[in-house]
């Protein structure tokens, strides 16, 4: 028996909702540039159901076929710097407070040259 992915079912408010405009602006993206559910779906190698439930913004979608069709629409480039460790504030500040902040204390030095 597989378990079901609650999270596929039934996503956070705030997820779903981003899923939604991101499938809302995927159909502006295609419609702008003349380009029809079948042709999308053949362009990054899958069907049309594919590409109108990304356009729906359904949560069972794979993340493959949403960043396909923002490389086929050329806007890949917002999806490589998501999750970028450098722009994780709050990270970055998690992993400064974790670091010491002094030397460990060694050894004394001996005046053996």
């Amino acid at each position: 028996m597989v378990a079901s992915n609650k999270l596929q079912k039934a996503p956070p408010y705030p997820v779903a909702q981003a899923l939604k405009l991101l499938g809302e602006n995927l159909r502006t993206a295609r419609i702008r540039r003349n380009i029809t559910i079948q042709d999308a779906g053949v362009r990054i190698g899958t069907g049309p159901r594919a590409v109108m439930d990304a356009e729906r913004g359904k949560p069972s979608t794979g993340i493959v076929v949403y960043a396909g069709l923002l490389w086929l629409y050329d806007l890949i480039q917002p999806l490589e710097d998501l999750a970028d460790p450098l722009k994780d504030k709050e990270g970055l500040s998690l992993q400064s407070a974790r670091e010491r902040t002094r030397a460990r204390k060694g050894g004394s030095l001996d005046n053996d040259f």
